[in-house]
């Protein structure tokens, strides 16, 4: 084998695929199981319509990247919060206090023209989910308040707020929801409704998809290029070297969780504007898009373009799981194979610590560096090597 092929298997990067990956297959092993201990006649079957209901027509195609959008935005708000030592677990209300925002500026502000209509929703949800995502950052740094409480309270405050301000505000009585947003307010579909569609019957995808991914090549840019991003990671993982070294890191707090708050209102918004006649219910549950931004970041080891992926694969399965009904399984299958699927997927570290050990000792025998670069040393007043 190249020289050149040997390092590469021992970058920290093959490491951290190569463990997500056998968290996948391991996981998609035992839905199996579970499939042949559920109906075992038709577990074949079953089996084969997760794996290729996703690409099984172009309809399915276009689904898969509506589902997925909203699943990168909050796993990009997990990850990056997570890359700056931080769990942000209230990625749940800063969702859906972006989705009210949405809605509201997406059923009201009709005065607002074409485009503008649209974007200001965008603008308006992220604004709304960084000031969701910020008050237990300042909590955290007044107070001393852990986030992770913090964001739990800050979950059910925004639920039953959005519950109120939806009843007083926009609200459909008939339907128990919000709304529909004007047509003006909904993301335009950038011809993706002529592309994925089957027939006469087009799928839900649209321009948010392109908004997901330039969203997580923006978070990988910011944490991994810019000293900006720099000092949040620092910040999280040696907060006494971040004083040191001059950093502010109460500022750095605050500025992580509202950056992580904004993505996962976008992703609300995203959401609810995205023309599929979903709308906001009133209803007594957290929104189930900000706890699945756990797993999906969990997946990817909070990589943010890692994320892109593991968005877009448990899109795919959903997709893939609802082609199951055709042999006779109840939809509630795949949630079940989804989870099985996440819970292997907290095992992708220990699993990147194995292949790292392998790896190390590989390196060790042949004289070559080993998985990894250099920490970087935090110096007074400032940042090097």
């Amino acid at each position: 084998m190249k020289k050149s092929s040997v390092n590469l298997l021992r970058t920290e990067g093959f490491a951290s695929f190569s463990a997500s990956l056998t968290a996948i297959l391991v996981g998609l092993m035992i839905g199996f199981l579970v499939l042949l201990a559920s109906n075992p006649t038709q577990a074949a079957g079953g089996f084969s319509a997760i794996l290729t209901g996703g690409i099984s027509s172009r309809k399915n195609m276009g689904q898969v990247l509506y589902f997925a959008t909203p699943l990168i935005m909050t796993g990009l708000s997990v990850g990056f919060a997570n890359k700056t030592g931080l769990f942000n677990i209230g990625a749940s209300g800063q969702f859906i206090a972006g989705a009210f925002a949405a809605v509201y500026v997406g059923v009201r502000w009709t005065f607002l023209p074409g485009a503008l209509h649209w974007m200001t929703a965008l603008l308006a949800a992220m604004l709304m989910g960084a000031l969701w995502g910020i008050i237990p950052g300042l909590l955290k740094v007044a107070c001393n308040v852990n986030v992770v409480i913090s964001c739990i309270m800050m979950n059910y405050i925004g639920m039953h707020t959005v519950n109120n301000l939806v009843t007083n505000t926009v609200f459909d009585s008939l339907n128990n929801q919000s709304q529909k947003v004007a047509a003006s307010a909904v993301l335009p579909k950038m011809g993706l409704d002529l592309v994925f569609r089957d027939n006469t019957r087009a799928s839900s995808a649209n321009v948010g998809i392109f908004i997901a991914i330039l969203a997580s090549v923006l978070i990988y840019v910011i944490l991994q290029k810019t000293k900006f991003g720099y000092e949040l990671k620092a910040s999280g993982y040696n907060s006494d070297a971040c004083r040191y070294a001059g950093m502010n890191e109460k500022r750095n707090v605050v500025c992580s969780m509202a950056i992580a708050g904004a993505l996962a209102g976008l992703g609300g918004a995203l959401l609810y504007l995205a023309g599929s006649g979903k709308c906001i219910e009133v209803v007594d549950i957290l929104a189930p898009e900000g706890f699945n931004g756990i797993p999906v970041a969990l997946l990817a080891l909070n990589n943010p373009l890692g994320v892109l992926l593991s968005g877009l694969f448990i899109a795919y399965l959903k997709v893939g799981g609802d082609q199951m009904q055709l042999y006779n399984f109840v939809p509630e299958i795949i949630d079940i194979i989804i989870s099985v699927i996440i819970y292997f997927s907290a095992f992708a570290l220990l699993f990147r610590g194995i292949i790292q050990s392998g790896l190390k000792r590989g390196g060790r025998d042949s004289g070559t560096q080993t998985v990894g670069e250099p920490p970087a040393v935090i110096k007074k007043g400032g940042i090097g090597q």
